[in-house]
């Protein structure tokens, strides 16, 4: 049985205010460039910190959604038109920013063939022909499930290939009613199948009414399809729109949880209420 809602955030939850230079810079070139990022449309409690730093995750295909997951923010509809000049653009912020670590991501676009695999692909060559030396994260849908599509993603000159499991099997229908649990491992097998020497990665949000036993399945989950890093942190509800959220987990719950998932052999686990699988993303790479 889960806790009542919580409605305020405990202490532990505070943020600093975006400001600085490194912040208006990277705003500049995001704004100049025409990109998009997960930092403003899923309304990232870290982006003062994250583009203080002059990081940030470029988000690819638009700003609409194919899907409407539930604890999501960005928004759903009509996506736009996939723009050719994009991987170019973003290659082009990696340069300005001197970025040695990008995390690029998408909407869902279920709309496309390949679900938008061949424009990830394009955005690291673009990258790294820009920036040889930058580490390029891939932060992927799941494609429906579709193997060729994974494979075009994993084999494009990447450094991380990260898939979101997000929860437990038993909220996926309520979380992410568009998904299913065994495709997304599905997923990130297919990508350690292509990318044998490659880092694979995924993350779960907590707060949302799973138990303890349930997580540690989850873990050993995703460990069975030998990814290699894991990131967990806190769902925090981004408007009214979303999913409420059903507990705030405290900071030493999550130490136990990441001691729980070192000892099932992951390389390095990031845990903590305000970790993002993009979060310190550039610390999770040896």
């Amino acid at each position: 049985m889960s806790e009542p809602v919580a409605r305020r955030h405990p202490p532990w939850l505070k943020v600093r205010a975006p400001g600085g230079s490194g912040y208006v810079e990277t705003l500049t070139t995001v704004r100049t460039l025409g990109l998009h990022t997960v930092c403003q449309e899923a309304h990232c409690p870290n982006v003062g910190e994250c583009w203080g730093h002059r990081t940030a995750t470029f988000m690819l295909l638009g700003d609409v959604c194919t899907r409407n997951c539930g604890f999501c923010a960005v928004h759903h509809g009509r996506p736009v038109t996939v723009d050719p000049g994009e991987p170019g653009r973003v290659a082009e912020a990696v340069v300005r920013l001197g970025l040695q670590h990008v995390v690029v991501t998408s909407v869902d676009r279920d709309d496309l063939p390949d679900g938008g695999a061949s424009h990830f692909a394009a955005t690291a060559r673009a990258i790294k022909a820009r920036c040889p030396t930058c580490r390029v994260e891939v932060l992927v849908p799941d494609f429906k499930g579709d193997g060729a599509a994974v494979e075009t993603v994993a084999s494009a000159p990447i450094d991380v290939f990260n898939h979101n499991v997000e929860t437990v099997p038993r909220l996926y229908r309520r979380v992410r009613p568009g998904a299913r649990y065994e495709r997304s491992l599905g997923v990130l097998r297919g990508a350690r199948a292509v990318s044998v020497r490659g880092i694979t990665k995924a993350g779960l949000m907590l707060g949302l009414g799973e138990t303890r036993d349930e997580l540690l399945e989850v873990f050993g989950d995703i460990r069975g399809a030998a990814c290699d890093v894991l990131t967990l942190g806190q769902y925090l509800r981004p408007s009214r729109d979303q999913l409420p959220v059903e507990r705030y987990v405290p900071p030493e719950e999550f130490a136990a949880l990441r001691d729980d998932a070192l000892a099932l052999g992951f390389r390095h686990v990031e845990a903590g209420p305000l970790v993002r699988s993009s979060y310190h993303a550039w610390a999770h790479v040896p």
